[in-house]
């Protein structure tokens, strides 16, 4: 049985991520409040800031950017 969070960006009762998908606190949080139908929206807004912004997931400086915009994306203000 799949279980279900009340999705924070898309506001309504959706199932959740099977396990976490992102490392720390975020990534707990992410777990606790995101549903996958969310998850796959973020990872292509990831995509489209990599790839417009030139960015290289192995940079330490691109992935805090990534790290700021993730939360922006689920937590920020709509």
């Amino acid at each position: 049985m799949s279980r279900t969070v009340n999705c924070v960006k898309l506001g309504k009762e959706l199932e959740g991520l099977e396990r976490p998908t992102y490392p720390g606190d975020l990534g707990q949080r992410i777990f606790e409040n995101v549903s996958k139908e969310a998850w796959q929206l973020w990872l292509g807004q990831q995509t489209i800031l990599i790839n417009e912004n030139r960015l290289s997931p192995i940079d330490p400086k691109h992935r805090a950017f990534l790290e700021g915009e993730m939360e922006k994306f689920f937590f920020g203000e709509s």
